[in-house]
Order: C-alpha cells, then structure tokens, then sequence
C-alpha cells in the first residue's frame, strides 16, 4: 500500500513540474490621466507658495538697462553678446586670479554655442542671466603652451564663428595665414599663455581639445552666471561693440 501510495506522490510530482507553452493571445492598452489619480495637495501649495512668489520676484528682478539687441548673430566672427560675455568674465576674473596667483589672465574664451539667448532692447533682470548661461559651469583659468595656443587659434579659424573671446585678444586672418597680438604683444609660441575659460570647455566640451592637460589648471570658485549677474548689477547701461577683435583682413 505503501508503495502504491508513492507512486501516486511521484506521478502526481510529475504532471505538477511538467512544462507548459503560454502563448500571447491578447494586448490591452488603459490611458490614466495622472490628475485622475493624484489630487493636488493643499497642504504642500500652501507651504510652497511663498517661497515660489519670492522666487518670482528674485528672478524679474530688474540688474540693468540694455539700449539695443545685443546677440551673438551680429558679427561674422565676433558679436556684440560674445563681446561683453568675453570681457565681463574677464574683469571679474582677474582680480580673484592676481589675488590667488600674483599672475594676471592673458584673455578669456568660450565657445558660440554656450550662449543661450540674446539680450532684447530693455530691462536686463536676473532672468536675462540665467537664460544666457543655464548650466552651472564653474570658471577656470588654463595655462597653455605655445604648442597648445597654436591649436587654439586653428581651432577659432576652422570653426569660423563668433566664439566669445575678450578684448585682450586681437586675430586677423589673413591671406598669408593669421596675426595675433595678446595684450597689444606679437603672440609669442616659446611663451605660456593664461586663458580664463569654464570647467565644461577645459574638459574638452565643443571639441576644445587643445584646454586639456594644461601646463598647470587653476580652478576658480565661481559661476558665470553668478558673474553676469554681478556684472550686470553693478551697470546702469549694458555697452558692447563690434571692435575687430577677430576679424578676416
């Protein structure tokens, strides 16, 4: 008896463990609006609203007065917007580098397309700034070779467009090839050179390869947003040019 009643147990083991084929006989598609579902939470508005009307005011905060579109299409290979982010990031940086380093920053660069927006013909708020520079880029100062500034230039000639570049650098291409002087000085490849740049082009962002592996890199605690900002504040009337700083002869 016992040994029939095993062979049921195994049997029955069997047809248990046996393997079955499932096949796919109907898909079924529900739309659920959210809002169905989540109702919104009174208690969480409440809390949020006044710090959401104090952001609202902080951001229209009115910094300055621009009488004119400045934008970075205005130029072939400079622009009036290109122009006053080249030479604000300048005069903010260079006092925190000489402070830091006792050196001075031969000139700033970055790139077109890291502006975001144009500034219209108005009041210039807080919000202009963060439509200009959204990201959190950092600034950084690279000291390059001459080898590495060789690569540089060819890469603002090549690209041909209006990167943002400070006054200090004056580029002229010419039939013969190209003349440079930095701070009113030939450019000179047996000397290094102090370029103010952000923590995303010295990374090699926009095929800015040449910012890699500088001789030496000294980070600067300190965003360009919150530059322009401070930049734009401490203006009555925003003031930029075209002035040759890279042009073709």
């Amino acid at each position: 008896m016992k040994r029939i009643a095993l062979l049921f147990f195994i049997f029955f083991t069997f047809l248990s463990c046996k393997k079955e084929n499932h096949h796919l006989t109907k898909i079924t598609a529900k739309t659920i609006a959210i809002d169905s579902i989540f109702a919104s939470d009174n208690e969480i508005t409440k809390t949020i609203a006044p710090y959401k009307k104090k952001m609202i005011v902080k951001i229209n905060t009115v910094l300055s007065y621009s009488p004119k579109n400045i934008t970075r299409t205005d130029g072939e290979l400079e622009s009036s917007l290109g122009n006053l982010l080249g030479d604000l990031s300048f005069k903010r940086v260079q006092p925190i580098f000489y402070k830091k380093t006792g050196k001075n920053i031969h000139f700033a660069l970055f790139n077109y397309g890291g502006i975001r927006a144009s500034i219209a013909k108005g009041n210039v708020s807080n919000k202009n700034a963060f439509k200009l520079m959204p990201f959190e880029n950092n600034y950084v100062v690279a000291e390059l070779s001459g080898e590495k500034m060789v690569a540089l230039i060819n890469y603002l000639i090549n690209s041909n467009k209006a990167h943002p570049v400070s006054k200090q650098f004056r580029l002229s291409i010419t039939k013969n090839g190209y003349t440079l002087a930095i701070n009113n000085k030939p450019f000179d490849r047996e000397k290094s050179y102090f370029v103010l740049t952000t923590d995303y082009l010295q990374s090699g962002g926009d095929r800015m390869d040449f910012f890699k592996n500088p001789i030496k890199l000294y980070p600067i605690d300190y965003k360009m947003r919150h530059a322009i900002m401070d930049e734009f504040k401490s203006l009555d009337t925003l003031k930029s040019r075209l002035d040759g700083r890279f042009k073709r002869n």
